[in-house]
């Protein structure tokens, strides 16, 4: 059983924060701070997982790269009225966290997916409001009586967090996953919403979606967790 190693939301979004600070520095284009910053965590994907481990300090490695991506775009181009080619090592993408064919995109705190059963609805809704009462006071144990014993979790940001690039699998794995990465972060509001037309979860902090989680659920258990933590795809679910 396979487990990655996380830090917290919390964490992710300052250091994330901490880049684009580096590149708006530089540059005062949020537009190219932002392709910037992305860049910098395609050069992380692209890396071997030997390379990756033996990096001590990620924040450190990806400050270091991000600098060097500011020093490599032509000072020419770097203004805040002017599109900025941002130099890329490699022509392949990098990898995205978790499989795209597999991804349940969330499709907005409106969507729906039409074709669903009343009863396995209303059973989803059951079982996904257990998994929210569990993330919500950050009860490992909780959570893992919730999942199945193979349950696995996939978290996706999109090449713009440095979030797991592949599945964490058992229960024990996938509750201590969850625990670490979405419960206890003061701010982060936890609510249920319908997420592609079933109840699944959404954080938000200051009114602003951090990750939106879906959840494939068998009988009365969650059989996978899926973790939208990119932030492209979590603007339609900002407050006002």
């Amino acid at each position: 059983m396979a487990e990655v190693n996380a830090g917290t939301l919390a964490e992710m979004l300052d250091e994330r924060q901490h880049l684009l600070e580096i590149a708006l520095w530089m540059f005062g284009s949020a537009e190219t701070a932002d392709r910037i910053v992305q860049e910098t965590y395609r050069r992380w994907y692209t890396l071997g997982d030997e390379e990756r481990s033996g990096i001590a300090v990620p924040r450190a490695w990806l400050t270091r790269v991000a600098g060097g991506i500011c020093l490599e775009v032509p000072a020419a181009a770097a203004s805040a009225h002017a599109p900025v080619d941002v130099p890329q090592r490699g022509s392949a993408a990098a990898p995205a966290p978790g499989a795209p064919a597999r991804w349940p995109e969330p499709i907005g705190p409106a969507g729906h997916r039409a074709g669903s059963r009343p009863a396995m609805l209303a059973r989803h809704d059951r079982v996904a409001r257990r998994f929210a009462a569990a993330c919500g006071t950050g009860d490992a144990a909780a959570l893992k009586a919730v999942l199945a014993a193979e349950a696995m979790v996939v978290s996706d940001g999109g090449g713009k967090l440095r979030a797991a690039v592949r599945p964490t699998c058992g229960a024990d794995a996938v509750a201590r996953f969850v625990t670490a990465l979405l419960t206890g972060q003061p701010g982060t509001e936890v609510a249920v919403a319908s997420v592609n037309g079933r109840t699944g979860l959404a954080l938000r902090r200051a009114g602003q979606a951090v990750a939106v989680v879906s959840l494939s659920v068998a009988g009365t258990r969650v059989t996978a967790v899926w973790i939208v933590l990119n932030p492209d795809k979590l603007q339609r679910w900002h407050r006002p």
